[in-house]
């Protein structure tokens, strides 16, 4: 596969256009996270992070996360940008799943604007929706990217592309 920038239209983004290292902005889109029919996460005040060709993973503040699903798990990564990352397992009546979401308990000084905010992977969940558009999982099992009809590729995460 190629990683040629495909041209973004009116009102898209091109992932090619994302910084490295990446940067965090506010949104107000509207964001909603859906897991065995319980609306897990519904806000207005996500914050985006955008890095050179992934698609942008949406950090949602605590206060608007029904965090009496998560739960904490033993998983742990590390980010040479954000610093480490740890997980939690969903969990929601007889549905769970393990490391489902993740955040940043303390991230180093560039990415203090989403401490403890958390990022979910949307393969993980029943549906993910930016703006009532539901969210398109970014190819891999690694990265947690969300793609809608405003963002163009092509994507890392797929096959043949982890040397982009």
């Amino acid at each position: 596969m190629s990683h040629r920038r495909t041209e973004p239209g009116p009102g898209q983004e091109s992932v090619w256009d994302y910084p490295r290292p990446p940067r965090v902005e506010d949104s107000a889109k509207h964001i909603q996270i859906v897991f065995n029919q319980i609306i897990l996460a519904d806000t207005r005040r996500a914050r985006r992070v955008l890095e050179t060709s992934h698609p942008p993973v949406y950090y949602i503040p605590p206060d608007d996360v029904r965090v009496e699903y998560l739960k904490p798990s033993a998983r742990s990564t590390f980010c040479e940008w954000k610093g480490q990352a740890a997980y939690y397992t969903v969990s929601v009546g007889d549905k769970e799943t393990a490391d489902a979401a993740w955040y940043y308990p303390n991230p180093t000084r560039d990415f203090s604007a989403i401490k403890d905010y958390v990022a979910f992977y949307p393969g993980l969940m029943d549906a993910c929706y930016v703006d009532g558009e539901r969210v398109e999982v970014q190819p891999g099992d690694f990265y947690g990217g969300w793609i809608t009809g405003d963002i163009v590729g092509p994507f890392k995460g797929g096959p043949g592309t982890w040397g982009w």
